[in-house]
């Protein structure tokens, strides 16, 4: 019996072309990258026109000439005949400092309350409790003013300054420590503490494989921990001991010498510490309630109390739990470190203001707002997505 094959019709196959998933994608998605084009070259193109028509330069050229102003507080070397270019680097240390300080303030704060919302101690759960409720609740621009203007502001004057251990002061115009002076020598101890982390993590690698071949523990941990302190320490004994300090001492008008962190700095990194600090203790507290109370129940039956429990137990696998929605959380407390031109702290946000109103310049200097928060964002999300994929179980 002879089969006789169909002719296709034309518009069956221009139909199962358009009805396929993946190619029906692909054209949704290449009209939208035409569209988002045409609409990004349009504003281009509009707002080159309309800095033409009011006789205003572009361009990035103007970031070498002199700035002209001078920075309260840098990390680095700055002086006012530096280049406006220099004067964003500076602001952008310093924004990396305080979301660096604050990030690990925060996480330190908040695991530790979001521990003690599950406590058993009822004094201790209510009072993190209504840590996390008024912090939470709160703008944190207005966190900001309180410490600023709530909490330093009313320390002493220079004259009654707070006496503080190893030499230190608290007044009204910030923490006075002293200021280490490093010799001959000194770079032997940064290149011992970079050795010592070396060596920690081939400490790690070994005794992870050796667990995974006898079975046997090694204490990584503590070996870590004298390695890092060890090496450093006997570097300094061999350099010399080529450290001396500069104490801050008490004048007429003010304190001399030292180091000074100043109470800008002190109100933003607190208040972005406690602010974010309440937002993680919830994470902390949902990855925890997280775990399946069978390990729990399992880790009970073994013999072992509440705090080895929660410790070697529950703690490890509410960390993997969490870690995806920390992000967002470091995040936003690098976005918000924006804030500081509120109090004048001098951040990228506030020379970037400065340098647009002597410069005239507004739309380049959003632009490198824009590219820098973002290439930082960027950053962030990249390592804790790669520490995420790192900290994951993987199922065999």
């Amino acid at each position: 019996m002879v089969s006789q094959e169909m002719p296709r019709d034309a518009s069956g196959a221009g139909a199962s072309f358009i009805n396929d998933p993946r190619i029906r994608g692909l054209i949704y998605q290449a009209v939208l990258f035409v569209l988002l084009v045409a609409f990004v070259y349009w504003i281009f193109g509009n707002t080159v026109d309309n800095l033409r028509r009011s006789n205003i330069t572009s361009g990035f050229g103007f970031l070498n000439s002199r700035a002209g102003f001078d920075i309260s507080e840098s990390l680095i070397s700055y002086s006012s005949s530096d280049t406006y270019r220099w004067a964003l680097v500076v602001g952008l240390v310093n924004t990396a400092v305080v979301a660096v300080a604050g990030i690990i303030t925060a996480s330190i704060i908040g695991f530790l309350v979001g521990v003690g919302r599950l406590s058993e101690n009822w004094l201790i759960r209510k009072i993190c409790m209504v840590y996390v409720e008024i912090f939470r609740n709160i703008p944190p621009l207005l966190v900001i003013f309180f410490w600023y203007l709530g909490v330093l502001s009313a320390l002493p004057q220079p004259r009654e300054s707070i006496a503080l251990p190893f030499g230190a002061w608290l007044n009204n115009r910030g923490f006075f420590l002293p200021a280490p002076i490093w010799g001959e020598g000194a770079w032997l101890i940064p290149v011992a503490f970079l050795l010592a982390i070396g060596l920690c993590w081939f400490v790690a690698r070994r005794a992870r494989q050796r667990q995974a071949t006898t079975g046997e523990q090694f204490p990584v941990f503590w070996t870590s921990v004298a390695l890092l302190i060890g090496l450093p320490l006997l570097a300094f004994v061999a350099a010399g001991f080529p450290l001396t300090f500069d104490f801050p001492k008490k004048s007429t008008f003010n304190l001399l010498g030292g180091t000074q962190i100043r109470p800008e700095f002190l109100s933003l990194y607190m208040a972005l510490s406690f602010y974010t600090a309440a937002f993680i203790a919830e994470i902390v507290r949902a990855g925890i309630l997280g775990v399946n109370k069978g390990q729990t129940e399992a880790a009970y039956a073994l013999g072992l109390r509440r705090r080895p429990t929660l410790r070697l137990v529950v703690v490890p696998q509410a960390l993997r739990i969490v870690i995806p929605p920390l992000t967002s959380q470091y995040l936003n407390l690098t976005k918000n470190s924006s804030l500081a031109i509120a109090i004048g702290y001098p951040d990228l946000v506030h020379i970037g203001g400065t340098i647009l109103n002597q410069s005239g310049h507004a739309i380049e200097i959003v632009a490198i707002w824009m590219v820098v928060y973002l290439g930082l964002s960027l950053l962030m999300s990249g390592f804790m997505n790669w520490f995420n994929a790192k900290m994951a179980l993987v199922e065999r």
